[in-house]
């Protein structure tokens, strides 16, 4: 099943970007690739027993889930660190790695639901592209998501979503994104 994001892809931002940078296959347009969501749980977790420990990485995990459609992989610490009270191997955060269908998905209810809701939005940043075309960006209140009850929510924390493209350049990656919908100022 074709969905509108992809659709929008197919139609409007090909036959664009071959106009503009005058590609010569269809193939060497850029496209996105993978969107990456990652939450860390850092001062959430510091001091606590095992247990309570447990309990807030299974809540916000059970919630991502929710969000995406997809359970997250829960990213361990590399090293101890003493003043962060952090050691070697506790769970620190999870992440999650979207391609294909469930990242269109996502990415059409994050442009057209997400971002119009979360508070103080008024576009994204085009410094938030890097070199590489990708777009990184950060959501303060999970809450903006239509799948999360806030009434439920135990704790509002913050995500960090990547839009990885393979575009070459800034340029490209930029003309991609807004030509797929993504409200750049």
């Amino acid at each position: 099943m074709i969905t509108k994001f992809s659709e929008q892809y197919q139609k409007k931002a090909i036959p664009a970007m071959i106009e503009k940078f005058h590609y010569k296959s269809v193939m060497a347009v850029p496209k996105i690739e993978k969107v990456v969501i990652n939450t860390g749980f850092g001062k959430r977790i510091a001091g606590k027993t095992n247990d309570e420990q447990k309990k807030i990485y299974e809540g916000i995990s059970k919630e991502l889930s929710l969000m995406v459609g997809q359970s997250p992989v829960l990213t361990k610490s590399k090293k101890s660190i003493a003043g962060f009270k952090l050691r070697k191997g506790m769970i620190v955060g999870a992440m999650i790695t979207l391609r294909g269908k469930k990242m269109n998905d996502f990415l059409e209810r994050l442009i057209h639901i997400v971002l119009p809701r979360s508070r103080d939005f008024n576009g994204l940043s085009a410094k938030s592209i890097d070199n590489s075309g990708n777009l990184n960006l950060a959501i303060k209140e999970h809450i903006a998501f239509p799948e999360i009850e806030p009434e439920k929510a135990k704790g509002i924390f913050g995500l960090e979503i990547t839009v990885v493209t393979n575009a070459k350049s800034r340029e490209k990656g930029l003309e991609l994104l807004k030509l797929l919908g993504f409200p750049i100022k």
